[in-house]
């Protein structure tokens, strides 16, 4: 038999609460299609690790010591997920700055590959300084390298006609840069190493080196 013209408010009520096949089919398809609409969306959206940055690289194999001029760094863009922390992007800024180690050609140029305040501070803590060092034995020169931990002593001073023993003033001195080889007006060595130490040494160092004649063990 058929359905009820006039079904009671119990049929009515199980109508209400239990869809008919087609109401579900419908609703089965409504969906889908949204599901297919998400997808497409999520699919175009742009994916953040594909994404590119411009930064500051070096266009050729760079020595430490020498300043950065439109030669030695340019602008290319790398992938977001590839970018070192503290990657360079003024180019600006870069020009003038002065390497504390070697690098390649395609290599990033970053903070802490530069001289100053934040190389300083990731080597020896916030309060650290660069102290200029012009060492009693040049050839103890070529064999320091950046990154290199020395201690720094100071030859004794002469008293009474007696010479006292050198004298360790720093210790875990880290090493940002040797200056490149090259000779004074006599043929004398200029070459310097910057060293860097937490502030107090650093001073001490500086003012015995006004004076004294400097040399550095490794670690």
């Amino acid at each position: 038999m058929g359905e009820s013209l006039n079904p009671s408010p119990l049929a009515r009520l199980r109508r209400a609460v239990r869809p008919d096949w087609s109401r579900t089919v419908a609703a089965r398809r409504t969906a889908a299609g949204l599901l297919v609409v998400l997808a497409a969306a999520a699919a175009l959206r742009p994916d953040p690790a594909g994404q590119r940055h411009d930064v500051i690289v070096a266009l050729r194999d760079l020595s430490p010591g020498t300043p950065l001029t439109d030669a030695d760094v340019g602008v290319e863009s790398r992938l977001a997920a590839t970018i070192p922390d503290g990657a360079s992007r003024d180019i600006q800024n870069t020009f003038g700055a002065t390497l504390a180690g070697p690098t390649r050609r395609g290599e990033v140029i970053t903070d802490v590959r530069l001289l100053g305040s934040r190389l300083t501070e990731a080597s020896a803590g916030p309060d650290a300084r660069i102290v200029p060092l012009h060492l009693a034995d040049d050839a103890l020169v070529d064999l320091i390298r950046p990154g290199d931990v020395v201690d720094v002593l100071a030859a004794g001073s002469t008293q009474a006609g007696l010479d006292s023993p050198p004298e360790v003033i720093a210790t875990a001195a880290i090493v940002a840069l040797v200056s490149a080889e090259s000779a004074g007006p006599a043929g004398a060595s200029e070459r310097v190493v910057l060293v860097v130490l937490p502030r107090h040494a650093a001073n001490a160092v500086a003012g015995a080196a006004l004076t004294r004649q400097i040399t550095v063990t490794f670690h």
